[in-house]
């Protein structure tokens, strides 16, 4: 295959439609855009969730509590979930995700210490509860925060 030989799969590209170019093109004179009118004009139309001057619906429905926008969100692991590892291993966020315990990081991993360790293990996280770090170590294992 040679470079100048490359070409898209048939049928996968479209050619644009070309609007207001004459009467004979079936979309001549106004291009589609009607007779007159705020949608009509060049800049025309209304921003997204315009409902006509109604109260939208973002302002219609109730709000409730507080989000804090500097808050983090962790993606969190129990103790007793570390069992399936071999003992002795390093368990890092990559470890985790492999595993299956976690499907993405969030703003980071938190342990927390629910059930059991029953193996020594290296645990790196962003952030652990107390009772974990107390279970880990009791283990014999490590607590690192990174």
């Amino acid at each position: 295959m040679k470079l100048y030989e490359l070409a898209p799969a048939a049928g996968s590209r479209k050619a644009a439609f070309r609007k207001g170019r004459g009467i004979g093109s079936g979309n001549g004179k106004t291009a589609g855009k009607g007779h007159k009118g705020q949608n009509a004009r060049s800049g025309g139309g209304v921003r997204p969730g315009f409902e006509g001057g109604q109260m939208p619906l973002a302002r219609r429905i109730p709000k409730r509590g507080f989000v804090n926008i500097f808050g983090k969100t962790y993606s969190n692991v129990n103790v007793e979930a570390l069992n399936k590892f071999d003992d002795g291993a390093v368990i890092d966020t990559e470890a985790l995700i492999k595993a299956g315990l976690i499907k993405k990081t969030l703003d980071g991993v938190k342990i927390l210490g629910n059930g059991d360790l029953k193996k020594k293990l290296t645990v790196k996280a962003n952030a652990f509860s107390a009772a974990a770090k107390q279970k880990i170590e009791a283990a014999g294992g490590k607590a690192e925060v990174i």
